[in-house]
């Protein structure tokens, strides 16, 4: 049979590559970005409770009415927005699927859509997927700022979309407000939509701000914003996430979601919304600070060169191009084999494979994982 390739990366993500080289020579993972430690114990224990209460059937399509007011309310005690739970949010399984379903929302065969790269895997296929065309528009290594003179070069009649990520992953960029005010000039008088992936929003260090589409009424309303539960909580593999944007954005979106998932899971959906409504101000973006700082201080007794400190997310990446030449790919499978610690390629973050020689490093870690690894890294031969 003739099976169509969909989109153009045709290899095994390298998220599965390390993870799988991890594994196979008992390397430390900081390859992928998940936490090895436990969830809080209250958000297992509600979890538990929904079930054993009955809660296990199909949940409405939108999401728990409980959840979404939760969400809701969070935004208002957080960013001071009032966000309409009815028909503003749509609970998702995961935020890489809400990332989809939005662009497939949107897109027709030869739209194009603005990926600034480093960029997360997943925003191309989707794109091609929906039979678009990625333009792939670099940051500016090595502190990997904005070149908006790129990106005004990058439109055309046929861009539809913009996809922005911040924090950014993989280099933990944050955005500022003026970035933002600059992409509402660059759109004024497009139609183009943006796509905020805000995932890591509530892991912001140093005291900085996270600026979220969301803030900025004239963008806000044509935008959709992609949130993670499992980010927030720890929880990765719950695969929980959430769209915001405006209604008639969201009644386009969940005219989809209803044939591609319909819904997500209910007990789940009891747990966090409990959760949440029980909760103060969130405390993960102090806790990662905490592991951010560890990291960088144990980097110190590595020849790797830090290029900034991560301004948020899971991530940080480091320099080794002043003691090896030998391809990011290549150095990052030789450092799994020969040291046992895993890391990924910045090149598999571009579409054209950019090496800059640098590699990221998760530090979602107990300080013990963080601890072994840079023992084992420290002994680095240059």
């Amino acid at each position: 049979m003739n099976i169509p390739q969909k989109h153009s990366n045709t290899g095994t993500s390298i998220f599965a590559v390390m993870s799988g080289l991890a594994q196979q020579h008992n390397a430390i993972n900081l390859s992928q970005g998940f936490p090895d430690f436990d969830i809080d114990e209250r958000l297992s224990a509600l979890l538990g409770d929904a079930a054993r209460l009955g809660h296990n059937q199909y949940a409405p399509m939108p999401g728990l009415p409980l959840l979404r007011q939760a969400v809701a309310g969070s935004f208002k005690t957080r960013y001071g927005l009032d966000i309409d739970a009815e028909n503003e949010i749509t609970i998702t399984p995961g935020a890489t699927y809400a990332i989809y379903t939005a662009f497939s929302t949107i897109l027709q065969p030869g739209d194009e859509v603005i990926v600034l790269e480093p960029a997360y895997d997943s925003y191309i296929p989707n794109i091609e997927m929906n039979g678009a065309r990625a333009v792939p528009v670099a940051l500016t290594a090595p502190g990997f700022e904005v070149d908006w003179n790129k990106i005004r070069d990058s439109i055309s009649p046929r861009t539809r979309a913009i996809i922005v990520n911040t924090p950014h992953n993989p280099t933990g960029t944050v955005w500022k407000k003026s970035d933002w005010d600059t992409l509402a000039d660059l759109v004024r008088d497009t139609e183009i939509v943006v796509l905020s992936d805000e995932v890591y929003e509530q892991l912001i260090f140093d005291g900085q701000k996270h600026y979220s589409v969301l803030e900025h009424p004239e963008l806000r309303n044509r935008s959709f914003a992609i949130y993670s539960f499992g980010k927030v909580y720890n929880n990765t593999g719950w695969k929980m996430g959430y769209c915001i944007a405006p209604p008639a954005f969201t009644t386009a979106f969940r005219r989809l979601h209803q044939f591609l998932a319909f819904n997500t899971n209910t007990p789940m959906q009891y747990a966090l919304g409990h959760h949440m409504a029980n909760l103060t101000e969130p405390t993960v973006g102090q806790l990662m600070q905490q592991k951010r700082d560890h990291f960088l201080g144990l980097l110190q007794n590595t020849p790797f060169r830090v290029i900034a400190p991560a301004g948020g997310s899971y991530f940080q990446v480091a320099q080794y191009g002043h003691f090896s030449q030998m391809p990011d790919k290549e150095f990052a499978i030789w450092l799994t084999k020969e040291y046992g610690v895993a890391t990924i390629p910045v090149s598999a973050f571009y579409s054209n494979g950019q090496d800059d020689k640098i590699i990221r490093f998760c530090f979602a870690k107990k300080e013990s994982t963080l601890d072994e690894a840079i023992s084992r890294l420290s002994k680095l031969k240059i």
